[in-house]
């Protein structure tokens, strides 16, 4: 047996050679780096094959010393199985190519570590930290209740001990503020006024103040030629049975005398309300002016459009609860019938200080041009209907205070209003000295910081 050793720089160049010397089909027997070289012992393939014939007595060992045990044959069957794809032919090479054999380093890597799903991890996280924000927030809503709650309890025993010190020392204030509670006024603006009253030891003075400020903050039309002169589209709103038809009655009476029945219009949108069309028709009849009726935005910017040479067109609208759904839908017709279509809001003088408020929230819309006072002759008190004009800022326009056409609708005089609320007191609404310190602690409760009330801030006092 003839077996060779071959060297080089790499094992590219050592296994070229072995091809070279030996052929495409010699066996490799080893391959190691010795001395910054490659080493490379190969064996012929015909020497291979007659390996197989001889017995192992007969057959010196390649190198070194053999046990008469040792079978040559595995060995160089698996020498030549491991080496045989270097020396292939090409297309044999790329098939062998695709099998990697096992290695040392390979047999003796760590297996791979497991793999973190970090979409996962990332939900996990996003969810925890959710979790920790809702529970966070709902302690927070929590703790702020009960600090409101803390606030409120100790606002309302300031606010008695600071009254009954008030009260021995300023007792006309008390006086006052008795008045006011008894005429209707809020007791938000009550106790507001109270506290910016000038120093005066006189109820009577005091009260004449009060009178003054109040008035100075009621903001009226000076004379009908505002609105009857200057014409235009009115559309009178308001919760149902505020008085709207009989209101546009005595409005369509008033044009009708100064301007005639010719330059007048009526429409009506009330379709809902049995005989309500019929009784602004009625009106309408009598005062020898066309009613004309609609039912939806269309209709109504058709009939606006013909009637644009009119000099006034009142529309008497549909009444409707002021948490009615409807009433913002109303606004919206109104608005987008294509004419300059003011608003004037209708408030019952019988209704409540919560109520009113109310009302005026919801029809108020992007703006009211003004409002008209009803059923004053009805009214015990009509400290809360001017309590809301103040604190609103609405135009009050006209008081009606009956069921006669035209007769019953006058215009709003301040002074005359104010005197009438305070003579009109509630009978049996006089509160006691020792409940005032509490209705005062609840109107400061219910209205935050009393002096941050931004329609307090706008009533003037000079």
């Amino acid at each position: 047996m003839n077996v060779k050793k071959f060297t080089a720089a790499s094992s590219r160049e050592a296994l070229r050679k072995v091809r070279e010397a030996l052929g495409p089909d010699a066996v490799i027997l080893s391959n190691r780096p010795v001395d910054g070289v490659v080493e490379i012992l190969a064996l012929d393939n015909d020497d291979v094959a007659s390996l197989s014939a001889p017995s192992v007595e007969d057959t010196p060992p390649p190198f070194g010393a053999f046990d008469n045990d040792f079978d040559p044959e595995p060995v160089f069957s698996r020498a030549a199985a491991a080496f045989a794809p270097a020396f292939a032919a090409p297309e044999r090479r790329a098939a062998a190519a695709e099998v990697v054999p096992p290695t040392y380093a390979n047999r003796r890597a760590p297996a791979p570590e497991a793999t973190i799903d970090m979409a996962a991890m990332t939900s996990m996280m996003s969810a925890a930290i959710s979790q920790a924000k809702e529970s966070a927030a709902a302690e927070m809503s929590g703790m702020m209740s009960e600090i409101r709650a803390m606030r409120g309890m100790m606002e309302s025993q300031l606010a008695e001990l600071s009254w009954n010190s008030t009260t021995q020392r300023e007792p006309h204030k008390t006086a006052v503020l008795r008045d006011m509670l008894a005429a209707g006024f809020s007791a938000t603006l009550a106790r507001y006024l109270v506290d910016k009253m000038p120093a005066t030891k006189d109820a009577a003075e005091a009260l004449r103040w009060i009178k003054t400020v109040l008035a100075r903050n009621l903001t009226t039309i000076a004379n009908e030629d505002d609105l009857l002169s200057r014409g235009g589209v009115f559309a009178l709103v308001g919760p149902t049975g505020v008085g709207k038809t009989t209101t546009t009655a005595k409005l369509a009476a008033r044009c009708v005398m100064r301007h005639g029945a010719d330059k007048l219009a009526l429409i009506t949108t009330d379709a809902y309300r049995i005989g309500g069309h019929e009784q602004l028709r009625i009106y309408g009849k009598i005062l020898g002016v066309m009613v004309h009726s609609v039912k939806d935005e269309a209709d109504l910017r058709i009939a606006l459009k013909e009637l644009k040479n009119k000099h006034t067109v009142l529309i008497d609208t549909i009444g409707m609860s002021q948490r009615d759904q409807m009433v913002t839908e109303q606004v919206a017709m109104l608005s987008g019938s294509g004419a300059d279509v003011k608003r004037l809001l209708c408030l019952n003088a019988t209704s409540t200080h919560e109520t009113l408020n109310e009302v005026v929230r919801a029809y108020q819309g992007s703006g009211l041009a003004g409002c008209i006072m009803t059923k004053l002759d009805e009214a015990a008190s009509i400290g809360n209907v001017l309590d809301v004009v103040i604190r609103q800022k609405l135009n009050l326009h006209y008081i009606s205070n009956g069921q006669r056409v035209p007769e019953d609708l006058h215009l709003a005089d301040r002074a005359m209003l104010v005197d009438r609320a305070f003579r009109g007191k509630a009978a049996g609404n006089t509160l006691a000295d020792a409940d005032l310190p509490l209705v005062l602690a609840a109107a400061g409760a219910n209205a935050g910081n009393l002096h941050n009330d931004r329609s307090l801030r706008e009533v003037s006092l000079g």
